[in-house]
Formats: C-alpha cells, sequence, structure tokens
C-alpha cells in the first residue's frame, strides 16, 4: 500500500463545521452546480454533468474503466472522514483529517493510501501525489460556514 499526503491546508472555519459539512456528500452538490462552464473541458463536460452524489457516497463516471464510487467508510467527529473506492481497479481510500487550529480555523490534510503494484509506482505516483494535493487545495476553496 502506498500512501500520499497533502501539505496540511488552513481552512477558515472550526473543525467541527469542516466536519459538519464534508461528513454529508451531497453538501458537495452546490459547489459543484457553482463550476463556471467554461472552467470544465468540452470533452469533460459530459463527465462532469454524470457525477452522482448521496449523502454517503459519490461516483464519478471513469471512461472505459467504468464508474468509481468513493463512500464513506469512517466518520470520527470532527477529526476524520474516510472514504474508500469501489469499482476501482486497485484498492484505495481518500481520508480527510481535520485539526482545529484556533476557535474559528482549522487544519485538514488528504491522505490518499492506494494498492499499486511496485512497478507501476514510479509512473503513477507524481499523479497521485499531485492529485493528493488538488484535494487539500479545494477544501480550501470550500465555504463552510
Amino acid at each position: 500500500m502506498a500512501t500520499y499526503n497533502s501539505e496540511d491546508v488552513l481552512l477558515q472555519a472550526p473543525a467541527e463545521a469542516v466536519f459538519s459539512k464534508l461528513s454529508n456528500l451531497e453538501n458537495l452538490r452546490s459547489l459543484l452546480e457553482k463550476v463556471p462552464a467554461d472552467k470544465i473541458p468540452a470533452d469533460k463536460m459530459e463527465m462532469f454533468n454524470s457525477i452522482t452524489i448521496t449523502p454517503d457516497a459519490i461516483t464519478v463516471p471513469g471512461g472505459p474503466v467504468g464508474a468509481l464510487t468513493f463512500r464513506v467508510k469512517e466518520k470520527v467527529e470532527p477529526s476524520l472522514i474516510r472514504l474508500v473506492g469501489e469499482g476501482s481497479p486497485v484498492p484505495l481510500s481518500l481520508a480527510m483529517h481535520i485539526s482545529p487550529d484556533s476557535e474559528t480555523t482549522s487544519k485538514a490534510k488528504v491522505v490518499i493510501d492506494i494498492d499499486i503494484p511496485a512497478m507501476l509506482k514510479p509512473m503513477v505516483g507524481g499523479h497521485i501525489q499531485k492529485m493528493a494535493d488538488q484535494f487539500g487545495q479545494v477544501l480550501k476553496a470550500i465555504p463552510f460556514a
């Protein structure tokens, strides 16, 4: 199992508010609706519009490999939300670690664990690290208030 960590990101909301917003994945729907159409490449628009969200899962179409579902596997209020991949070719999980920073701010880190063969790690490791970093940056853009 390989582990990829984002940097800690400072969020302008207390840990409890961050956990509350992220622990129900349907709260992400309003964020997707606010993404400007011109920010989505034309060849990805159909895939973007096919994302489905429930309170405990988000499913993204995956083209030839099929859809990938991330389902909430574990919640520890207010410090951890762990999602596991379903339908992926290899076992993977994505965890959001949340810690208080002050009364009005918190820190978060995204951790991706993925079971990739050692020979593929050099080819895909950089991409997975970039994905972890991007998830961390997305957390900074979420309005938690």
